[in-house]
């Protein structure tokens, strides 16, 4: 018996540096050498749909300024970003939200907090954030009255799961019952068993695609409160400190900017002060 093995297009060293170049110019993404394989696999899939048989064409869509070619582009950052993202991901920082931050933001009469998941993902963090606020406010009443969080990410195939804010059961198992019951339904269908984020958790959050390497990042609300976990790590350091800065930008004074837990400021010029683990306020 014969078994016909799918032919996977091989990606050339130059034309990864081509790739990899374009990547990290206009993403900030780096794409070094040992992630050749990896940009080849996720690519051939784009190939695929697109009945092309080698990368060539490839390139020349991607580089050709047409309507076709920026819509490609698009399409292969949603293809090779990696989203990683879980519900109360590094807890921690949720803990300083609920005993240092929330409350002096309450002390200096903030009634409305402003908050910005910079770097989304399908929504996991920003929905976190919506649930820790309002159990705040449930178990604080006359501390702060409201809240809004802006979520942000560059590929639109995650904002859009993020929008439709459904999970796998299995993905709120270490959640307690009582917030499994106040924040999230269950579906009826045992056979897939899916949660949605209720109505709302999702109002609070608004979700917008925002691309880091852009050179001003829209104008908005002052954010009182910024995540921006896991992500940097991507970026060489020059293009960290720019976004942080960036970022920062958009911070009130004595706002507070939440970094991943391998991510850090050291040695960059920025008006930020450690006050906890990856964890830093507006000077």
């Amino acid at each position: 018996m014969n078994i016909e093995i799918a032919h996977v297009p091989s990606l050339s060293d130059s034309q990864f540096k081509k790739l990899a170049d374009f990547i990290q110019t206009n993403v900030g993404i780096k794409m070094p050498d040992e992630k050749m394989i990896m940009v080849q696999s996720r690519l051939s899939i784009r190939l695929k749909n697109l009945n092309m048989t080698n990368y060539d064409d490839y390139l020349k869509l991607i580089f050709s300024n047409t309507p076709e070619g920026q819509e490609e582009i698009g399409l292969m950052i949603n293809q090779i970003t990696t989203n990683l993202t879980n519900f109360f991901r590094e807890n921690s920082h949720f803990d300083f939200m609920n005993s240092t931050a929330l409350p002096q933001l309450a002390k200096r009469g903030i009634e409305k907090v402003e908050l910005w998941s910079a770097g989304c993902s399908s929504g996991q963090e920003p929905y976190t954030l919506s649930i820790v606020m309002q159990e705040f406010i449930r178990q604080n009443p006359g501390q702060i009255r409201d809240f809004s969080i802006r979520a942000t990410d560059i590929s639109s195939k995650v904002l859009d799961k993020a929008i439709d804010a459904v999970y796998p059961i299995s993905e709120v198992d270490d959640l307690s019952y009582d917030l499994k019951k106040r924040y999230f339904l269950k579906s009826k269908d045992t056979s897939n068993p899916l949660v949605r984020v209720n109505k709302t958790t999702r109002e609070k959050v608004h979700f917008e695609r925002l691309n880091f390497m852009d050179p001003v990042y829209p104008s908005t609300t002052a954010k009182h409160i910024i995540f921006c976990r896991n992500v940097l790590i991507y970026f060489d350091k020059k293009t960290q400190e720019e976004v942080i800065r960036k970022l920062t930008d958009h911070l009130v004074p004595g706002g507070y900017l939440f970094l991943g837990h391998s991510e850090t400021i050291f040695g960059m010029n920025l008006p930020l002060k450690t006050v906890g683990s990856t964890t830093f306020q507006k000077i």
